[in-house]
């Protein structure tokens, strides 16, 4: 518990910093592409977490979305997966919307999960084998639900890609509603509260989904990749979770009649083989 309570407090306080300085103009750079955007507050974000739990703990190790930590190559050890801010781009446009989170690992199991709200003041963690809280409340377990009575989410553009659009255009055309958040991490939260059912996106890297991933385990759903299988958290994935009985619904209704095709979007993308 001792880690525990340090990651709560170090996220909060982080959260705080940020809250403090949301109306100071940012510096904005972009990496991958013009709409993969990274600020100073990312960064910032990231070496003030970085520098606290490399002062309390040395001997663990960190992987963090903004540079820290990326040759890191097995889960040995006390393992921080850290995204300073999930949803940079819900950050710099409406100055809410976006989370800090962070997977703690142990030898590769899992241990804690924490995804903060910023601007709501919202913590969302667990502990692995002990349950989920948002703040001190704790988190009820998820009740099943069918596609056709729930609020879905994933990320529109998926919709628009040739390949996937005969995969994703169903899902949405036959669930009561669909949600875009701009947060992985917020919509790991949203199921794991029941605010939607499930999120399905077709790539996050390992900050994106650590955190969320464990939280929403603690409550019942059902995380793997679009092919069933269990998430790598080194590597980047795909994503499928919810409760236990609209996963199983999308999986074999939706995904895997795809097989084929989801088969060769994994290796391509995924597992490094092109």
């Amino acid at each position: 518990m001792e880690i525990y309570k340090f990651a709560y407090q170090i996220i909060a306080e982080a959260g705080k910093v940020i809250r403090d300085s949301i109306d100071e103009e940012i510096q904005i750079e972009t990496k991958s592409n013009p709409n993969d955007l990274v600020t100073n507050i990312d960064k910032e974000t990231e070496e003030r977490l970085f520098n606290q739990i490399m002062s309390t703990y040395p001997e663990h190790r960190i992987l963090g979305e903004e540079g820290h930590g990326k040759d890191i190559q097995d889960t040995s050890g006390v393992l921080w997966i850290v995204d300073p801010i999930d949803g940079t781009l819900n950050f710099v446009h409406q100055q809410e919307n976006f989370a800090i989170s962070i997977g703690i690992y142990i030898d590769g199991e899992k241990y804690a999960g924490f995804v903060y709200d910023v601007m709501n003041d919202k913590m969302y963690h667990a502990l692995a084998g002990k349950g989920a809280w948002l703040n001190e409340e704790p988190l009820k377990p998820l009740k099943d639900t069918e596609l056709k009575t729930s609020l879905i989410s994933t990320n529109p553009l998926w919709l628009t890609k040739e390949k996937l659009s005969g995969i994703y255009v169903p899902i949405v055309d036959n669930s009561r509603s669909t949600r875009a958040y701009g947060s992985a991490a917020l919509d790991f939260a949203n199921v794991a509260k029941g605010i939607t059912s499930a999120y399905l996106t077709m790539r996050l890297q390992p900050w994106d989904f650590s955190g969320g991933l464990i939280i929403v385990e603690e409550v019942g759903a059902v995380v793997t990749n679009q092919l069933g299988e269990q998430l790598n958290i080194l590597e980047a994935n795909s994503i499928l979770i919810g409760n236990k009985a609209i996963h199983n619904e999308l999986l074999n209704e939706y995904f895997l009649p795809h097989k084929p095709l989801l088969e060769q979007i994994h290796t391509e993308r995924f597992r490094g083989k092109s």
